[in-house]
């Protein structure tokens, strides 16, 4: 009988063993994990883009490259605009020719007509003068009439205006140009200048140059194809400018304030861990980002972007590398 009630109690021992074993595998394999922060590396992006369409005639460059700031990536070729040049150059010498024109004046030639015209006017002025005297000797004389007095005055008085209309141009002559003319033909070779400045630094801009340091990340056009205004032709990627983006739902951010030190581990470099400080908190506006949690009675819970940036340069650290928040 005893030995009956020792099984009995080794059975009810064991089947109380099971059961908790059962219940610590359940409860381990139950239990939440704790959520990983995931993010990844980031850096500054610099597109070129050509000013001015044409075709790529040459590529300097090719993906993976190191450039640096002012190394020329491509030269895009445009006839366009070596016409435009064309047609500025010749718009600036008819400029030019119109302004020394009223710098200069009227000719020698022209003067001297002009003064020959006053000359001849004066002449007549002078005929017409003592014609016009003798007319009035006799008008008073009561010899001839008051008809013939008055055509002869009238002669007299137009041989004046002329005279004074020859002297009139003899002195335009001799000025030359008005000043608002001479001032009109320099705003003009003023204007053709500014226009071939326009269409030079168009050319300028057919050579492409990278403004940073860094690694062409890509190149889109092939050599030979079409671009237009405004198109990119590469994308150099500043290395020196790199930080770490993750998207942290808000009920994880565990008073996180910008300043503060995070330890993030690499995978893509073995694990290694680094250093890094948040410099960037802002709440993520897409719709993608938001989470209703309403149905476990909580709240609506928001994403919020945070940056940080490594302390320290970081060699073999790229762009898209997975970074993890090591809590």
């Amino acid at each position: 009988m005893a030995k009956k009630n020792y099984n009995l109690l080794i059975g009810v021992g064991a089947l109380v063993g099971v059961v908790l074993l059962i219940a610590l595998v359940g409860y381990l394999v139950s239990k939440p994990c704790p959520r990983v922060i995931q993010g990844e590396a980031e850096a500054t992006e610099y597109r070129i883009s050509c000013m001015v369409p044409g075709h790529v005639t040459e590529l300097y460059c090719r993906e993976g490259q190191q450039v640096h700031k002012g190394d020329t990536v491509a030269f895009i070729d445009s006839p366009q605009v070596r016409a435009k040049l064309a047609q500025a150059q010749a718009a600036r010498s008819a400029a030019q020719a119109q302004s020394a024109k009223a710098r200069n004046g009227a000719r020698k030639e022209q003067i001297a007509g002009a003064y020959e015209l006053w000359q001849q006017a004066l002449v007549q002025e002078d005929v017409m003068k003592k014609s016009f005297e003798r007319v009035k000797t006799l008008y008073d004389q009561k010899v001839i009439s008051a008809q013939k007095y008055d055509e002869t005055k009238a002669q007299y008085d137009a041989a004046v205006a002329q005279a004074k209309a020859a002297k009139s141009q003899y002195d335009m002559a001799l000025d030359g140009a008005r000043a608002e003319d001479r001032a009109a033909a320099a705003a003009l070779v003023h204007q053709a200048d500014g226009a071939i400045q326009e269409v030079d630094s168009y050319l300028q801009e057919l050579y492409l140059v990278s403004p940073a340091d860094g690694i062409v990340s890509s190149v889109y056009p092939k050599q030979g194809e079409l671009v237009g205004q405004g198109s990119p032709v590469a994308t150099v990627t500043d290395l020196s400018d790199i930080w770490f983006t993750f998207n942290i739902r808000e009920d994880e951010l565990h008073s996180m304030q910008t300043g503060d030190a995070l330890t993030v581990k690499v995978p893509a470099l073995d694990g290694r861990t680094l250093k890094a400080r948040v410099n960037y908190m802002a709440v993520r506006e897409s719709y993608a980002t938001w989470k209703a949690t309403k149905e476990t009675d909580q709240y609506d819970a928001k994403t919020f972007e945070v940056r940080a940036v490594p302390e320290e340069r970081v060699e073999g650290l790229r762009p898209g590398m997975t970074v993890l928040v090591v809590k």
